[in-house]
């Protein structure tokens, strides 16, 4: 493959990703301050809503050591990965896990439909 359609590659995964994180509705959550080493709510203690559900992280992995995969590093798109391989973290959508992951997924598709071998992964925090 050509730079080029790295290039176009890259822009339609991203392109892709951004939809899937924003079409992506996450389960609100309420948070508030326990009572001691319990999961009660403290009687007067303080709560807070998140709109933006689970807090987290995402990234898409794949190789490398293949073309796409050293054009990415190269350009800066892309850093080394644990254990192996290459890896690119979803700054998008705040702390938003459940967004995140979308667009990780979306991005991941988008590159495995370009005879890109890639994953995606997330943690919550």
């Amino acid at each position: 493959m050509s730079e080029a359609t790295y290039e176009a590659l890259w822009a339609e995964a991203h392109k892709a990703g951004l939809a899937a994180g924003q079409g992506k509705t996450p389960q609100p959550m309420t948070v508030y301050e326990a009572d001691g080493l319990t999961d009660r709510p403290k009687p007067d203690g303080q709560s807070w809503y998140v709109p933006e559900g689970l807090c987290g992280f995402a990234w898409v992995k794949f190789a490398g050591n293949t073309g796409f995969g050293r054009w990415a590093k190269r350009t800066g798109r892309a850093r080394k990965g644990y254990p192996s391989g290459l890896s690119v973290w979803v700054s998008e959508f705040g702390q938003s896990y459940e967004r995140k992951l979308a667009y990780a997924q979306a991005f991941a598709t988008v590159l495995r439909d370009g005879g890109v071998t890639a994953y995606a992964g997330g943690r919550l925090d």
